[in-house]
């Protein structure tokens, strides 16, 4: 009669099934505690004739080890299916999800970039990582000229016997240009967009890395008159139509001419106010005439082709279209700061 129940038991647990760790629980009170199933099988086992007590014992242990084997395993099933159940997943950022917007300085970078893009320039870039030669040499700087001093410049290795092996963090993207110009023949017409770096100590008005895009024309007959037309196009379209350019005369070792464009303040009109100074003029950018010398660097003959070229810092242009106070903002990604420009996007 025991063994009966024995195998009626067994059959019951080999299939045992549960949907909940309650159900589980369950399941170990009914067979396995105290007051369960084996533990009446127990009692019952002090009325086993003596001469079967061996072969009724291994069963009830057998049956015993088979309940608890079997209600381990569906503990380890309902866990397992918990961890790979998808809809709860305790790593995933609550709900509702915030969506992003681009970083003012991309939106502003885009911008100038579809300028220009539209005017007939191509994309060109290079390594933030370079050699004195392309950044200074090949831009016409004199080997003792300031910028190649530790105090304006990030040296990653420097060479004791020839300044353009030093290898430096490069402070203009003009080396882009010069990257260009040693392997590519006139006609040249390109934007160089990226990051540079300079030795400054860091305040509202200066960052030790921003932003530039720079950009050259090299052709037959380009002209001063050349450059002032697109630049003065491309202030129309960045700042508004009714946008007045000037030209003011200044030095960069490697434009002769060279001048610093101004544009009229879009805040005042031009009237004068706090934002320019009360001039009605704000600066924006540097250009000029490319330097025969760096012409001839770069191995491209000044006597039949000139050029022009330009710069600008894309946190000015920034600064300018948003009117924001402080350079410093750009970098603390501060997400109350980056939602102002949602709407930009």
């Amino acid at each position: 009669m025991i063994l009966d129940k024995i195998e009626q038991l067994l059959a019951e647990i080999q299939n045992l099934s549960a949907g909940s760790s309650e159900e589980i629980e369950a399941l170990r009170l009914k067979y396995l505690s105290k007051k369960g199933e084996i533990s009446a099988l127990m009692a019952d086992f002090r009325n086993v004739p003596a001469d079967r007590k061996k072969e009724v014992g291994v069963k009830i242990n057998q049956l015993k080890q088979t309940a608890i084997e079997r209600i381990n395993a569906l503990k380890e099933q309902f866990e397992e299916s918990e961890n790979t159940d998808e809809s709860i997943d305790l790593t995933r950022t609550p709900y509702p999800v915030q969506l992003g917007t681009r970083h003012p300085l991309t939106i502003v970078k885009n911008e100038i970039i579809d300028i220009f893009s539209r005017m007939g320039f191509i994309l060109a870039d290079g390594p933030e990582v370079e050699d004195d030669l392309h950044v200074f040499t090949k831009m016409n700087f004199a080997a003792d000229h300031p910028a190649r001093d530790m105090q304006d410049t990030f040296f990653v290795e420097q060479s004791a016997d020839d300044v353009t092996k030093n290898i430096l963090l490069r402070s203009h993207t003009s080396s882009v240009q010069a990257r260009v110009m040693e392997t590519t023949q006139p006609p040249i017409r390109i934007i160089c967009p990226g990051r540079v770096y300079r030795n400054e100590a860091i305040t509202a008005r200066a960052h030790c890395f921003f932003h530039q895009v720079e950009g050259l024309y090299i052709d037959k007959n380009v002209s001063f008159t050349d450059l002032k037309q697109v630049l003065l196009s491309f202030a129309r379209e960045m700042f508004g139509p009714d946008t007045k350019i000037r030209l003011r005369p200044s030095y960069f070792p490697f434009t002769e001419p060279s001048a610093e464009m101004d544009i009229s303040c879009h805040i005042c009109g031009g009237e004068g106010c706090g934002f320019c100074k009360h001039t009605g003029w704000v600066e924006i950018l540097g250009c000029g005439m490319v330097d025969p010398n760096v012409l001839e660097q770069c191995g491209i003959d000044s006597k039949i082709y000139s050029g022009y070229a330009f710069g600008m810092g894309v946190e000015r242009i920034t600064n300018l279209k948003y009117q924001v106070s402080d350079l410093r903002m750009f970098s603390e990604n501060d997400t109350r700061f980056l939602r102002e420009f949602e709407s930009a996007d």
